[in-house]
């Protein structure tokens, strides 16, 4: 029961630790209204029903399928302000409308009036080619809605695809290179005024558009720390708050951490070297922010989401440690590799990196106290009298504001009523002798 209770206490207030700030409101907003379709003697009604394809004219973001209440009412939501978007809107019996100039974050409801028609529904592309000459109205109606005829239709809906092509042709590259533009630097600003939202939505805008985008391991390394502490906030929030809820939605946020790191691990690992100084040296630093971030993920997704993972963890501290040049970096996170493995229930195996620390530093209370709580959470009587050197140690050399000493003294009397006593002069270790 005390290991049980160990064991908790310290992933708890390790995690608690971790980043205490709120993310800023989202730049975000919502775009309403209703669509009424008229009758045969002239009047409206509302079309419940009907679908809404909202589409943003100068990136590829859409928000598609969004169906209309019994009333006809609609809602869209999470549409970035100040970006250009037209609504595509098509039902039963119904010719298609196409409405532009449409403003998220305004009080304006908008009131779209179909005209009878057979149900078409444009593509994004067909809407968005329409919108650019049409301001705003119908865009025209099949030969069973009245006015066009199969053949006419046929002629425009060949147009409207091969004007498409070319256009995606010539202005793909163009346009995805200026998303992950933006992404760098207005992705960035958003991360360093902790709008992490904000930030997530830029860097998930240029990988949608092209996962196999140059930039794209620089933008998934982003994302993945971004996502690393929006969860970390989420989490904290919801152990105040015993919320499952919010739990589960920071480990949603740690799992897609884990996988855009992994992927921009990956990405990095089987791209060749530069032969230019200047780009090799970029393609060095990137990796290494890449195995950083991968690294700093697997402190928490390894123990509070999938322990299956531990070997994957292993691996990622492993090769972080091998690229980080600065000292100092590298031994505090030798120590979270050793804390990972012990909050992932792997304490044999937090042991032996305890160890190494404190092989290299003897004084560090905090690899004192893993090594001490590690060899206690055993269960292994056999190492009882090591845990309680080491845990000796760290109460003798921690201050008295260290958030686990009560804890440690705790265990300490718990094996002294098992006749397990620190050996005085010991510094911790096996007995010999």
């Amino acid at each position: 029961m005390y290991r049980k209770y160990f064991f908790i206490s310290l992933v708890t207030a390790i995690v608690l630790v971790m980043g205490g700030s709120s993310a800023f409101a989202q730049a975000t907003g919502i775009v309403r209204g209703k669509v009424m379709l008229k009758q045969a003697d002239g009047k409206t009604v509302p079309a419940p029903g009907a679908v809404v394809d909202v589409y943003r004219l100068e990136v590829a973001g859409k928000q598609e399928n969004i169906k209309t209440n019994k009333r006809g009412e609609f809602q869209a939501i999470g549409l970035l302000v100040g970006g250009k978007y037209i609504l595509s809107i098509s039902a039963p019996n119904a010719a298609p409308f196409i409405r532009s100039n449409i403003k998220p974050g305004m009080s304006e409801e908008y009131v779209i009036n179909l005209d009878p028609g057979n149900g078409q529904r444009y593509t994004m592309e067909e809407a968005k080619k329409l919108a650019v000459s049409k301001e705003d109205g119908s865009a025209g109606s099949t030969a069973t809605g009245g006015g066009e005829s199969a053949e006419a239709k046929a002629d425009r809906e060949e147009k409207i695809r091969k004007n498409a092509e070319i256009t995606a042709s010539n202005m793909k590259v163009e346009e995805i290179n200026a998303l992950y533009n933006r992404a760098a630097k207005e992705g960035g600003a958003a991360y360093t005024a902790k709008r992490y939202p904000e930030a997530i939505a830029i860097y998930s805008e240029a990988i949608t558009a092209d996962t196999e985008h140059p930039g794209a391991p620089a933008i998934l390394t982003n994302r993945s720390i971004v996502l690393r502490l929006t969860g970390v906030d989420k989490f904290n929030a919801a152990l105040q708050a015993k919320d499952a809820d919010g739990k589960a939605a920071a480990k949603a946020d740690w799992t897609q951490s884990y996988k855009d790191a992994t992927m921009a691990v990956a990405r990095l690992k089987a791209q060749p070297p530069p032969a230019d100084a200047s780009a090799a040296a970029n393609h060095k630093d990137q990796y290494y922010r890449a195995l950083l971030a991968r690294a700093s993920i697997m402190k928490l997704y390894v123990p509070l989401v999938d322990q299956k993972k531990i070997d994957e963890g292993f691996t990622a501290y492993q090769e972080y440690l091998a690229a980080e040049p600065d000292a100092e970096a590298k031994s505090k996170m030798q120590l979270e590799f050793a804390q990972m493995l012990f909050d992932a229930g792997a304490v044999d195996k937090s042991v032996v990196e305890f160890q190494k620390i404190l092989e290299a530093s003897p004084d560090n209370v905090e690899a004192m106290l893993g090594a001490g709580l590690s060899l206690f959470s055993s269960g292994d009587n056999t190492k009882y009298q090591e845990a309680a050197n080491y845990l000796q140690r760290f109460v003798d050399k921690a201050p008295d504001t260290h958030a686990l000493k009560a804890d440690a003294k705790a265990v300490l009397e718990n094996l002294k009523s098992q006749n397990v006593k620190p050996q005085k002069g010991n510094t911790g270790g096996r007995r010999r002798g």
